[in-house]
């Protein structure tokens, strides 16, 4: 057993001078880190406890949005009226990840850094770009069902596994954190990396942050959360789909699309946006937005179904939003 140490710092500057020592890390409800440090892939010298900072709470904001704490855990999220009748596709994307029990542990900022779950990145047997630098991604040639098809690199094709963060995306929010040089605002489409040459890096945060709260801007339009998994509960997405959507006239006047198991960050549909805009908001319409965002898919021949699955949930999705039917 590796021996390690642990500190609960008084605030958040203290928690950030920790957190820029080699080998520290950050633990909230720890549902990610603790695996990984039961796998051996995080094996930390230090563990700075940030739910001594009392981070937790979900406020109004002066324009009409919310700020949501770092410390908030997932089920006090979903469960928030203001959450639930605002911004519904965030509620029903939370309530769709893990377990009760697990949605109870986890917050929002240790939500948002997740790992992936790639199976060579959690196999400390196997070679892994993510785990060590320049070993190699089995992947590309190996088991790669549940991975990538948008964005990948021969380096990687490992997925980003949240919900929540697929919904933040077609929501606008805003990630606010402590880092060494100051406070940051990032918006969430920026915060989450594609694998590039450097998949060992999952976000644009400098070490030694620490994510302090999500912004979210006033709400508008109709939204929803579809996820397709291999079983009901207590699995990661095959394809999911956060839109956010509003029509006037029959028209798309404004819609925003977020996918999720389909690349290393949650992906934001901005061809599809285009496509859509100002277009008849009819199933046509939608079908068109979802083969041009997926024209760019490049999948291997075990996750080529994530392209058709994904086209499907695009437009069921948005047509549910319209109210009308299959």
């Amino acid at each position: 057993m590796k021996e390690l140490r642990y500190e609960a710092p008084a605030d958040v500057a203290a928690a950030v001078a920790l957190l820029s020592r080699p080998g520290a890390r950050a633990i909230a409800g720890g549902t990610n880190l603790v695996d990984l440090m039961k796998l051996g892939v995080e094996t930390p010298d230090l563990l700075v406890d940030v739910d001594a900072l009392d981070l937790a709470g979900v406020e109004d904001t002066a324009d009409g949005g919310l700020r949501i704490g770092a410390g908030t855990r997932n089920s006090d999220l979903a469960a928030d009226p203001r959450v639930r009748s605002r911004y519904p596709v965030l509620s029903r994307a939370l309530l769709s990840a893990a377990s009760g029990q697990l949605r109870n542990a986890a917050s929002t900022g240790g939500n948002l850094l997740q790992r992936t779950r790639c199976s060579y990145f959690t196999d400390t047997s196997k070679a892994c770009n993510k785990r060590v630098p320049g070993s190699g991604c089995p992947a590309v040639e190996g088991l790669s069902r549940g991975l990538a098809v948008l964005g990948t690199s021969e380096h990687c094709l490992a997925t980003h596994p949240g919900d929540m963060s697929v919904a933040l995306a077609a929501l606008d929010a805003v990630v606010h954190a402590e880092t060494p040089d100051g406070p940051v605002e990032i918006p969430l489409v920026d915060f989450h990396r594609l694998p590039g040459d450097a998949p060992q890096t999952d976000t644009v945060l400098p070490a030694g942050s620490v994510v302090t709260a999500v912004s979210l801007p006033p709400s508008r339009g109709v939204s929803t959360y579809r996820k397709a998994r291999d079983r009901a509960s207590y699995a990661f997405a095959l394809v999911s789909v956060a839109a956010v959507l509003e029509v006037e006239d029959g028209v798309v006047r404004d819609v925003r699309i977020a996918l999720g198991g389909v690349a290393h960050k949650p992906w934001r549909a901005t061809l599809a946006e285009q496509a859509l805009t100002g277009q008849p908001a009819t199933a046509e319409s939608f079908r068109a937005a979802a083969d041009a965002e997926l024209a760019q898919a490049t999948p291997t021949a075990q996750n080529a179904f994530k392209v058709p699955l994904a086209r499907r949930l695009v437009v069921g999705t948005l047509l549910e939003l319209t109210g009308a039917d299959l």
